[in-house]
């Protein structure tokens, strides 16, 4: 079974090639492609990828930027694994995590697995109480629109079969790509599985993008997303 590491970034040039190494250590175990897909970084992001191509099978890079959505698209589009993963390349998630992660995939025919932070006995960095506050009323507001009980939507861990991705029509070019995944599987007969996951938040200081504006956007794409089809 092959596994598609996808790698969306934008000016990660602090932690780039750390997450790098240590998805590199999974090759042991796993048959892995790793894609990298910049989103048009400005700072030495790009340079330190084109130095270190050993690390990766796939480059992607854009001259602009667009948001981590259309960087996911595009590392999709340019994946062959019969998997697809998606890591942040923040350093917040953990690659020593994917045997938990995978395990349901071979054991269960699962057709997707969310890795939670919120039903770990793993360790988890405490940090903002009002992101914990927002993912808490998202992930309830999905809940209740697809009557499924996710306890983290909007987790960086996502693993979904290729054959799920590309039944999908994918839209979004911000972090509301999250959502809008989320919602669109939510409405196909799928084997959705949950693994608790170790954590280790950035604070905005250590470089965390996502923001209050996103967290409205994510409330508002949840409702478009439920009057709009999987395939559209």
């Amino acid at each position: 079974m092959k596994i598609s590491v996808i790698i969306p970034c934008f000016n990660e040039n602090n932690t780039i090639i750390s997450i790098l190494e240590k998805v590199n250590l999974e090759r042991k175990n796993f048959d892995l492609e790793i894609i990298v897909s910049d989103d048009g970084s400005t700072d030495k992001t790009k340079v330190l990828l084109e130095e270190n191509s050993n690390l990766y099978d796939k480059l992607i890079l854009s001259e602009v930027n667009k948001g981590k959505g259309c960087a996911m698209r595009k590392g999709i589009e340019a994946s062959t694994g019969d998997i697809l993963l998606f890591q942040d390349a923040d350093m917040e998630y953990d690659p020593k995590d994917y045997s938990k992660l995978i395990k349901p995939f071979i054991e269960n025919n699962a057709d997707v697995v969310y890795g939670t932070r919120f039903i770990s006995s793993k360790p988890r960095r405490v940090i903002y109480f009002t992101h914990r506050l927002a993912n808490f009323l998202i992930t309830t507001m999905v809940n209740f629109f697809t009557n499924i009980n996710f306890s983290d939507v909007e987790t960086g861990y996502k693993l979904l079969r290729k054959e799920v991705l590309r039944s999908v029509k994918l839209n979004e070019n911000s972090f509301g790509i999250e959502i809008e995944i989320t919602m669109k599987i939510a409405k196909l007969n799928l084997k959705i599985f949950e693994v608790g996951i170790s954590y280790n938040g950035r604070t905005y200081d250590e470089g965390k993008k996502i923001t209050f504006k996103d967290g409205l956007i994510a409330f508002i794409l949840i409702l478009k997303y439920f009057f709009t089809s999987a395939h559209r």
